[in-house]
């Protein structure tokens, strides 16, 4: 009877860990144009999207991007990360922003040395004047920081 509890014991503990504490370091999760998967959008993406978070995936960059007045998550763009301002140097990595505004993905980018942001809209691209390290764009924006903002 000890040992059946033993086992019993062992099983619901076995099954708690692997039903509590998802395992997302391998699932590749990245922003489409017109995608509307994504979900609370201003907040830091990177609380629950990071190792053994509740989030699908493990995000390199990550944010939202909102109109020009600022009053509604813009529905259609692509944030560039470049290694030099204003658009210059090499283009390390693009990411489309979806339809509820959002834009993340999961594939590896290589911030040292810091990388330079710029928001392309359909009719305007706004740039970063200084270097990022760290892709938690929501981490400061509509935070600490102004909206990420095109039009």
């Amino acid at each position: 009877m000890v040992l059946k509890k033993s086992v019993l014991a062992i099983l619901s503990i076995s099954f708690c860990i692997l039903a509590c504490n998802k395992n997302n370091e391998n699932v590749t999760n990245i922003s489409s144009a017109g995608s509307n998967k994504s979900h609370n959008m201003g907040q830091n993406c990177m609380n629950c999207h990071t190792s053994g978070g509740k989030g699908e995936g493990i995000f390199k960059a990550a944010g939202t991007v909102y109109n020009a007045a600022k009053t509604a998550t813009l529905s259609s763009g692509t944030v560039y990360l470049y290694t030099g301002p204003n658009s210059t140097g090499t283009l390390k990595a693009t990411i489309a922003i979806d339809a509820k505004g959002n834009f993340y993905t999961t594939e590896s980018i290589d911030f040292s040395g810091g990388l330079y942001p710029s928001i392309q809209g359909a009719t305007t691209k706004h740039h970063m004047s200084t270097s990022i390290t760290t892709g938690q764009c929501n981490s400061c924006h509509n935070n600490t920081t102004d909206k990420l903002w095109a039009q």
